[in-house]
């Protein structure tokens, strides 16, 4: 106390009672003690009135009766004991004061950690008038790492009233946090307290700040943070002009990012690494937007100043090739990279599968699977998900599934979409059975079915020709609490009309409007398409020319359904005016 007082901090009535509890507890379990060993009483709860405990006399009371309340229960064990010729029972005795002392040690234990955890949480141990320590800066970091940022900008507030001021270190990290999950506002107030009360934001808080906009997509605004630094006598580093550099490559504004090379930093020990990881984000910035040439140019530029390549520069190579659908280039880098003594990793891998499977390659695919494996490079949740993805959407479940039970050997649980990829593959095959197996799979290892799952079930369902149990599966995924999306009502209602139940379709449709779900032109068609196979066409024709006042674009399908139908009909006239205005939709 008297340390706390010296260094000016102020004790709050609440510390000073917790402490004078203390001592009285302490005081009070002592005399417990005391009365169980000598079986009498020095305390009379008659003469406690509360003149020398002050506030604590209710509290005094308690701790007495229950001194008074052990004491009973020893003697009582010696007044029922009918064989001890009053001698007692020393194992009895000395079970009950083990239970005793258990219980009173606990209680003050749990006492003791409760006080301590108040006195922190009012910073009493941190809180001083001078900058805080590297402690609290690890204890922000620890704080916005573990997603806990509400807690941490409480604690920061707090702190301050306490008059404790915080380092730039502790702000820095609470800026991070902000800006990851996107909360600019709440970073702009905070580096509005910076320049007010201090600390000054520096190069970290400019770049973390920067970051954030290019986020958020603000880039002018992350540009005029950089123009700002040097009015303040920041200089940018890398590490500055790397974001923006990447930022403006997203934008496609390429020939800007190319300008921002001149920005980075002259001095010797970086100039290799700046030039190295902002020519790779520059060479990727290329290669997505389809400029191989300049990508290529940026290569032999790197080379031709014997700059030390690395992996990741590989990886945007290879990347680049295999997005141009130059998969033997793509292999030709890989090989080199090989030879330079490069280990390949999973991204490096995930690429190349990637574009095999884009191009239908899957035995292909499967041959990388396993040099990747004899590699000793294992297979993460994207490598499979490729796969599944590519062999479900090609029709080979077979393989689909062993890739699938090659994951869960693995001990890595597939996460909703690859269940969903080979449920829907053979809900499109028309193997129900599958499917369902394949849910029930999912369920039994604890994976919860998604909107996507009940959409591909019903699409099965539907596809089968059970109409009745999509609509069942619709009810089921609001007993799960999920809700019915567009996919989920343009299946239901496209079901209805292939059955010729336009009613029901209808009664989907209103109940989709009443939850908020707008119509969209496969909602309109497959309506258009249940009014036909009735032969209502003048419906069929309101239904059109609705479609065509929504706005909505249109494709060539509700024409030819229409058309179809009137030639099905007879009326040649009318189909001939429907095609004109289908040719004349565009003008």
């Amino acid at each position: 106390m008297a340390l706390a007082f010296a260094c000016g901090e102020s004790y709050s009535s609440s510390n000073i009672g917790f402490l004078r509890f203390l001592n009285f507890i302490k005081h009070n379990v002592s005399q417990i003690f005391s009365n169980i060993f000598c079986c009498e009483s020095n305390i009379d709860p008659h003469t406690r009135t509360g003149e020398n405990e002050g506030p604590l006399t209710s509290i005094g009371e308690l701790v007495t009766r229950v001194g008074d309340c052990y004491r009973f229960t020893t003697q009582d064990w010696f007044s029922r004991k009918k064989d001890c010729d009053d001698k007692g029972d020393p194992g009895a005795v000395f079970n009950v004061l083990d239970s005793v002392l258990k219980d009173s040690l606990e209680r003050l234990k749990n006492m003791r950690e409760s006080i301590r955890l108040d006195l922190e949480n009012v910073g009493f141990d941190s809180c001083t008038l001078e900058a805080a320590n590297p402690s609290q800066a690890t204890l922000f970091r620890y704080l916005c790492l573990e997603g806990k940022l509400e807690t941490a900008l409480w604690l920061r507030r707090k702190l301050i009233r306490k008059g404790a001021v915080l380092d730039v270190v502790s702000h820095n990290c609470l800026l991070n946090g902000l800006c990851k999950i996107g909360d600019i506002e709440k970073a702009d107030s905070l580096i509005r307290d910076m320049l007010e009360m201090g600390p000054p934001p520096n190069l970290v808080t400019y770049n973390t700040y920067i970051k954030g906009h290019c986020l958020k997509n603000n880039l002018d605004q992350a540009l005029y943070l950089f123009s700002a630094m040097a009015t303040e006598g920041i200089r940018p580093n890398r590490v500055t002009c790397n974001i923006l550099v990447h930022a403006l490559c997203k934008r496609g504004l390429l020939d800007d990012a190319k300008k921002l090379l001149g920005e980075i930093l002259s001095d010797d020990n970086e100039k290799a690494s700046s030039d190295l990881i902002t020519s790779t984000i520059l060479m990727d910035g290329y290669f997505k937007s389809g400029d191989t040439v300049q990508a290529l140019g940026l290569w032999d530029q790197m080379l031709h100043k014997n700059i030390k390549i690395d992996l990741v520069a590989y990886n945007v190579l290879i990347h680049g090739f295999c997005l141009s659908q130059h998969i033997n280039v793509a292999y030709g880098y890989f090989a080199e990279m090989l030879k330079r003594g490069f280990v390949p990793d999973c991204f490096t891998f995930n690429t190349l599968l990637s574009a095999l499977c884009k191009e239908g390659k899957f035995d292909e695919a499967c041959r990388i699977h396993n040099v990747m494996l004899k590699m000793g490079v294992a297979p993460d949740k994207t490598s499979y998900k490729i796969i599944i993805q590519g062999l479900s959407t090609y029709g080979d479940l077979v393989k689909a599934n062993e890739f699938l039970h090659h994951m869960l050997e693995k001990t890595l649980m597939p996460e909703p979409i690859i269940w969903n990829l080979i449920i829907d593959g053979y809900g499109r095959c028309g193997d129900l059975g599958n499917a369902l197996s394949v849910k029930d799979h999912m369920l039994s290892l604890g994976v919860a079915p998604n909107v996507f799952t009940f959409n591909a079930l019903i699409h099965a369902q539907a596809k089968g020709g059970n109409n009745v149990k999509a609509y069942s599966l619709k009810k089921e995924m609001l007993l799960n609490g999920l809700f019915p999306d567009l996919v989920t009502y343009n299946l239901l209602i496209g079901a209805a009309c292939s059955s010729g139940h336009i009613a029901v379709a209808l009664e989907l449709q209103d109940e989709m409007l009443k939850r908020g779900i707008e119509p969209d032109i496969i909602t309109y068609t497959e309506l258009i398409r249940g009014y036909c196979k009735r032969g209502d066409v003048k419906e069929a024709e309101k239904l059109l020319t609705k479609m065509r006042r929504s706005g909505l674009q249109i494709d060539h399908v509700p024409f030819k359904i229409l058309i179809k139908k009137y030639c099905q009909v007879g009326q040649h006239d009318m189909a001939f005016d429907l095609y004109q205005k289908w040719l004349m939709r565009g003008k």
